[in-house]
């Protein structure tokens, strides 16, 4: 048989707006920075919005409030990710407050400090390995099994682009997001087909906090774009991912190109 054309139907290279409308999304460390931006551009999208915080109440009562302005249900939790429980019953909680199961989850809270091998205590590592890593692992899990054989998702993980390369400033954090990198190829052939694991590999978009002078480390001119990644932008790759229903395992980096000047 010979064939000599193949006929599909038209596709889009962008999402019209709104193609994620009556969506659940539950968001971690979303009151303020790079989550209320993520957390932001879903609600634009018709995503109701589980907003996860810990200590950033306040910030998380205005961030939710400018979330509903776009018509979206919203509802906040606390919980302290670096507790396994909490971290895993936080899943079940959005499914319960929502009366529906989380579709989208995106593991943006993170623990961020330097410290070196040498005087990196079994504690720190700990503490690290739990919020970076294992919390993200429960909470996909726990998805997967709200969502059932037939429902389908998908998880964005937030990592470090200058953690997914050797570093002795950081040595606790950028094991627990190297870490997370392998979490991400490994969950994506764990949990598929229903549900797509990508995840953001991030430049200097925001100075730490508390600030400990790393971004004032970073040079524009050693940047192949010279130039630095905008939160917004951020929030437009994540749309990106979640649109293209052929990405999974992947890592998109948002940089300007930093990695390659390495």
């Amino acid at each position: 048989m010979t064939v000599d054309r193949i006929v599909e139907k038209p596709s889009r290279t962008l999402p019209e707006r709104g193609f994620l409308n009556g969506r659940l999304a539950l968001v971690t460390g979303a009151a303020r920075r790079i989550g209320r931006q993520l957390a932001l551009a879903l609600a634009e999208q018709g995503v109701d919005i589980v907003l996860h915080h810990n200590e950033s109440e306040f910030e998380a009562t205005m961030t939710a409030d400018e979330l509903r302005g776009h018509g979206v249900r919203v509802e906040l939790v606390r919980a302290h990710l670096g507790d396994s429980f909490r971290a895993e019953d936080l899943v079940y909680r959005a499914a319960d407050i929502m009366d529906r199961p989380v579709d989208i989850l995106v593991n943006n809270a993170a623990m961020y400090y330097p410290g070196t091998a040498q005087d990196t205590s079994v504690r720190t590592w700990t503490e690290f390995q739990n919020v970076n890593l294992r919390a993200p692992w429960l909470m996909a899990r726990t998805m997967a099994e709200t969502l059932g054989p037939d429902g389908t998702g998908d998880v964005i993980n937030l990592n470090d682009a200058a953690a997914l390369r050797p570093r002795a400033d950081h040595f606790a954090y950028t094991m627990s997001k190297w870490a997370l990198h392998g979490l991400t190829k490994n969950l994506a052939v764990a949990l598929a087909p229903n549900i797509r694991v990508n995840e953001l590999a991030l430049g200097s978009v925001l100075p730490p906090e508390p600030s400990t002078g790393d971004y004032e480390h970073v040079v524009r001119e050693d940047i192949p774009l010279e130039r630095f990644p905008k939160p917004e932008e951020v929030a437009s790759a994540m749309l990106y991912l979640l649109a293209n229903a052929s990405l999974t395992g992947q890592t998109l980096y948002l940089d300007g190109g930093e990695n390659l000047a390495q």
